[in-house]
């Protein structure tokens, strides 16, 4: 437990103020003088329009945290499946077919394929979601094939499948188990990469309105006001980072474990 503590203190605060924030935010005032100071019935002072900061940030976390938890389970949804049947196929030809148009995908910039596409055709919250989940996909299915592939050589394997037992079956079951701890370590990488690919598409106005409650936004719009009225723009930065850190530590404790369990076993 000592190991996930630092993770779970730094990624405790924003997890709760994004899920819990907005049962609490109450209804939107009138709005006041922007960038004015804290004080007056606001907590952290205002905006660049004059709405209350506080309810802002209360507002403003779920957007970005949903984003980023669908589209990492996205990402998974269609690299898992990959991944197993890579490794699974003793054809080659099907291999190349499966992973080559994946390492193409790989060798474009993430953000740059998402502005690109933006570009095209403005996404919503749950364009957003898909774009970062379709760059994410090659390296989670190449990941996956790689877990996967020492598991599908061995003998176990090739007595499921003279059992009969079906390609499906096989990869759910015996690999599933097999590539768990790998995945459960990339996890808190990849989303601690997804959450700053959609805070940085939400900074540049690809997936949110403008004025949206959200804390990429917030940090975007109240920046030219940073010297006037910090608090609009240092808390909801500190909230990204702090979620960000706390994920990545959580996620090399896990790692870490998973070294000194296989440390104790030899």
């Amino acid at each position: 437990m000592k190991r996930f503590l630092p993770g779970l203190l730094l990624a405790a605060p924003p997890l709760l103020v994004a899920l819990l924030g907005p049962l609490f935010a109450g209804e939107p005032g009138d709005r006041a003088q922007s960038f004015a100071a804290p004080g007056d019935g606001h907590w952290l002072g205002t905006d660049f329009v004059g709405r209350d900061v506080w309810q802002q940030v209360l507002l403003g976390g779920r957007s970005v945290v949903l984003i980023a938890l669908a589209a990492t389970l996205l990402a998974y949804a269609v690299a898992l499946p990959v991944g197993f049947a890579a490794a699974l196929t003793a054809r080659g030809w099907l291999e190349e077919v499966l992973m080559r148009p994946l390492d193409v995908l790989l060798g474009v910039p993430t953000l740059l394929f998402v502005l690109l596409v933006a570009a095209v055709h403005s996404p919503g919250p749950a364009g957003l979601a898909v774009l970062v989940a379709v760059v994410n996909v090659p390296d989670a299915a190449r990941i996956t094939r790689a877990a996967a592939a020492s598991a599908a050589a061995r003998p176990a394997v090739e007595a499921l499948r003279m059992q009969g037992e079906s390609r499906s079956r096989i990869a759910l079951g015996y690999l599933g188990r097999s590539v768990l701890r790998t995945l459960a370590a990339d996890a808190g990488i990849r989303l601690t990469g997804t959450l700053y690919l959609v805070a940085t598409a939400a900074f540049l106005g690809v997936g949110v309105a403008p004025d949206a409650a959200d804390w990429a936004v917030m940090v975007d719009r109240n920046r030219t006001g940073l010297f006037l009225q910090p608090w609009a723009v240092v808390v909801p930065a500190l909230l990204i980072v702090a979620l960000s850190m706390g994920t990545n530590l959580i996620s090399d404790a896990a790692l870490g474990r998973r070294r000194a369990a296989r440390g104790g076993e030899r």
